[in-house]
């Protein structure tokens, strides 16, 4: 039944999902615009994040150290797998890249639930963030609201290390023309790992910030790569205010679609993706094409 305190509920909730894509498709967004690369493992490593923060809460019992310790896990494996495989396929065709990226994301989950098996697990909210928070008429879970904070954090950090410095600068360039980037004498190689490891590591952090809400499974990164990509969509590829807009866009959709079925949240998510493509084909954000 729809009631005021059920629809402004299923709007915060709408902000907290869309707040997570955004991290996420800010990381995969940023990967393809300066590296071209596509990257179908982008699910998988922000299942590794919630697992790496996991075994970190496992030892320190410290949701702070449990955030370090997942999204260092994941830069590390994003700088290592550019190294050891991604780079050699910047050359090669799309197709080339789809594959190798996909087989890396099964080869993940794979390893991951032969460590931990396919039981979900769980990771508990920060005492500081347990319990619900009264909002005049409204009774809302206190974590939820910290995990937009944290995650508002998160995007105005990527924000000022891709506007306000000089790596920044770089790797915006590289998203407009990477041969200029690498006429200029600039270590291309070096910056595209950098940005690699930075794009997953994104995915890492989202990845423990949403493991108190929704338990851990090694296949739990599927249906968020999905949702990932038409954000991405619709945003803008290559745009990261474009994944931000996506992102919250994309989370009320299928908030508020799930509150009068379920079922259709997907479907309507997609219409509106559909929408964008026939309308404005570059996303919401971004350019017409890309150099």
């Amino acid at each position: 039944m729809l009631s005021w305190p059920n629809f402004i509920s299923q709007l915060f909730n709408g902000l907290a999902l869309g707040a997570l894509l955004a991290l996420i498709s800010s990381g995969l967004t940023v990967i393809y615009g300066t590296l071209g690369v596509l990257n179908l493992a982008h699910g998988a490593m922000f299942m590794m994040g919630g697992y790496g923060g996991f075994v970190t809460y496992q030892y320190t019992h410290s949701f702070a150290l449990a955030l370090v310790g997942g999204t260092l896990c994941v830069l590390v494996i994003g700088v290592v797998t550019e190294q050891v495989l991604i780079r050699h396929f910047y050359r090669r065709p799309p197709e080339d890249q789809l594959l190798v990226t996909f087989g890396l994301g099964i080869v993940f989950v794979e390893l991951v639930r032969l460590g931990f098996g396919s039981l979900s697990l769980q990771v508990s909210p920060p005492e500081w963030a347990s319990g619900i928070t009264r909002m005049g008429f409204l009774i809302y879970p206190t974590y939820r609201l910290y995990v937009m904070g944290i995650i508002a954090v998160a995007l105005a950090v990527l924000y000022l290390i891709l506007y306000r410095t000089r790596i920044g600068m770089i790797v915006r360039a590289g998203i407009e023309d990477s041969g200029m980037v690498d006429m200029l004498g600039i270590n291309v190689f070096r910056v595209f790992m950098l940005v690699f490891g930075i794009g997953a590591a994104a995915a890492g952090f989202a990845g423990i910030v949403d493991a108190p809400v929704l338990p851990l499974t090694p296949d739990m990164g599927d249906q968020i790569l999905v949702e990932t990509f038409v954000v991405v969509v619709i945003g803008g590829v290559g745009s990261f205010p474009g994944a931000i807009l996506g992102g919250l866009i994309a989370g009320e959709i299928l908030s508020i679609t799930s509150m009068f079925n379920p079922s259709y949240s997907q479907v309507m998510l997609f219409v509106v993706m559909t929408l964008v493509l026939l309308l404005r084909p570059q996303g919401l954000l971004g350019q017409s094409s890309r150099t």
